[in-house]
């Protein structure tokens, strides 16, 4: 796993997802965006740690832009700005980060190896802005 920290874009998997993003036309992102999301969603069984790096990087891009939400300010993610995202988006956020702090998750399973907390809290802190008001 290149991983260098907890963070939504410290991971190559999510370094190379912004840089995809950032590649993309403008009105495309969003698109980029809801696929990583869905796609997380959508997966049945064993979740891949590559499909979560992107869904957690994703979840955090729509975490930005709520009214707790803290900008992402990683050098690894996205330089080009993000569109205002849809409502139903953060529902989507939501859905996938319980996807991957599932147990049949690689990424979690793999950050629950190392026997440190501190990733699996942002998720939860991430999950926690994205939820829309009626299921927190």
């Amino acid at each position: 796993m290149g991983t260098w920290d907890i963070g939504p874009f410290e991971s190559d998997m999510a370094a190379d997802f912004a840089f995809a993003l950032d590649e993309a036309a403008e009105n495309d992102r969003e698109a980029i965006v809801r696929q990583a999301l869905i796609t997380t969603i959508n997966t049945q069984g064993y979740l891949d740690s590559s499909e979560g790096a992107e869904a957690v990087a994703a979840a955090a891009l729509v975490a930005a832009r709520c009214p707790r939400g803290e900008p992402v300010s990683s050098v690894h993610g996205p330089k080009e700005p993000m569109p205002a995202f849809p409502a139903d988006l953060r529902a989507c956020a939501a859905e996938a980060l319980d996807r991957v702090l599932a147990a049949d998750s690689e990424l979690a399973e793999l950050w629950d190896e190392t026997g440190d907390d501190r990733w699996r809290q942002s998720v939860i802190h991430l999950r926690e802005i994205v939820a829309p008001a009626s299921s927190r």
